[in-house]
């Protein structure tokens, strides 16, 4: 049911963090525990993205890339609050496109840009917003991207 072994570099930082991919674009969900990352990472599964990890993912550079891959103990493995512990299709390691930020909201219609570093690479962030459409405008996001 798992996706095969991987090869993680042992450099690689591991966060607290859920991450899923939309056709090889990943999306690294951060935040507190409780902060709605594991739910975020099953809606987007039901939009279509596959599961790199829940709760913890592995980051390493890779040329100007961060590249994202799952701790093989819960490899394919995401906690459904309130369901149980369910098994999700794995993504293949992929560089990460977008951070989704839990723990700050967005208050902004129309906000800024936001960034921040990861293995000293800038990437874009998008903060948390309390609204139906958020995982839909994420997906959007990450395959597309964003305009001003």
């Amino acid at each position: 049911m798992h996706a095969r072994r991987r090869t993680i570099p042992r450099d690689a930082i591991t966060l607290h963090a859920s991450c899923v991919a939309l056709d090889g674009r990943a999306l690294l969900i951060r935040g507190e525990a409780g902060s709605g990352k594991s739910s975020l990472a099953l809606q987007m599964i039901a939009l279509g993205a596959q599961l790199i990890a829940d709760d913890r993912t592995c980051l390493w550079r890779a040329d100007t890339r961060v590249m994202a891959a799952g701790p093989e103990a819960i490899l394919g493995r995401i906690e459904a609050r309130g369901v149980g512990i369910l098994d999700a299709p794995v993504a293949s390691p992929c560089a990460v496109a977008l951070i989704a930020d839990m723990d700050h909201g967005e208050t902004d219609r129309l906000p800024p840009f936001h960034t921040d570093h990861i293995c000293g690479i800038a990437l874009p962030v998008a903060r948390k917003v309390d609204a139906a459409h958020f995982p839909a405008a994420l997906k959007l996001y990450l395959m597309q991207g964003r305009t001003e």
